[in-house]
């Protein structure tokens, strides 16, 4: 399992992009400050106020912003290139920005967006034949 945890600016706006890309929430997990959103039975975003992310961190760390600076992408496996497309445009029509154009390797194909808050995502589906 992985659960991620990201810094957001507003709570409220990433629970809606998240679940406007189809993602449920985990109610039990979730409060003013922080939403727990269930990508898949083995992967989980905790997505935190920044004041509530900056509480985990040691003292002196500062938050990151990922519209200044790229830390991470994070790449989720699609059945197909129709759901990479389609994972796009729900994120771009929910309010996210674009980041890199779809790039096909005739065996893989990719495409990505930010969330709101700049955090980069990389919808990705590889022909489970050349996978192995």
């Amino acid at each position: 399992m992985i659960f991620v945890n990201l810094p957001v600016s507003d709570v409220a706006a990433s629970r809606a992009f998240y679940t406007a890309l189809g993602f449920s929430v985990n109610e039990q997990f979730s409060d003013d400050s922080s939403v727990s959103v269930v990508v898949s039975d083995t992967i989980f975003l905790q997505l935190l106020s920044r004041e509530r992310f900056a509480s985990f961190l040691p003292e002196g760390r500062r938050v990151g912003d990922p519209r200044q600076a790229t830390a991470a992408m994070h790449a989720l496996s699609c059945e197909g290139r129709e759901e990479v497309d389609a994972m796009v445009e729900k994120a771009l029509g929910a309010g996210g920005g674009t980041w890199m154009p779809a790039q096909d390797h005739g065996s893989m194909y990719g495409s990505s967006f930010t969330d709101p808050d700049g955090h980069v995502w990389e919808p990705m589906w590889m022909d489970p034949a050349q996978a192995q």
